[in-house]
């Protein structure tokens, strides 16, 4: 059975760098420069730390309006129950940390 546990792992791993692949490239070409800076810098920060469950939320905010994620990470209203969990507020977290942020050489931040 060892090698089918071998089979078994080299499988999740392969499913989620292929996951977080997909997430990337989605983030990075959202349409628009303000939400590729957003969630491209995100996911490239943060997408390897995440767990299968974490990454299945995140995806599912992929698929929201950009409008209504930037009104959710940023304050302007409170999201829906189902988008209001870890992911979001990891999200939130980011964005608020990268906005306190020193500014160099007339950078805005993201």
């Amino acid at each position: 059975m060892g090698n089918l546990d071998s089979v078994s792992d080299h499988f999740q791993h392969n499913h989620s760098d292929i996951l977080c692949r997909r997430l990337r490239f989605r983030c990075w070409h959202r349409g628009t420069q303000e939400s590729d800076l957003i969630l491209g810098s995100f996911a490239q920060e943060s997408l390897k730390s995440l767990d299968g469950a974490q990454l299945d939320r995140f995806e599912a905010l992929l698929d929201c309006t950009d409008p209504d994620l930037f009104d959710w990470i940023f304050g302007g209203s409170a999201p829906p129950p189902e988008h209001d969990h870890d992911v979001m507020r990891l999200l939130r977290g980011f964005c608020a940390s990268r906005h306190r942020g020193p500014q160099q050489g007339g950078q805005h931040p993201i």
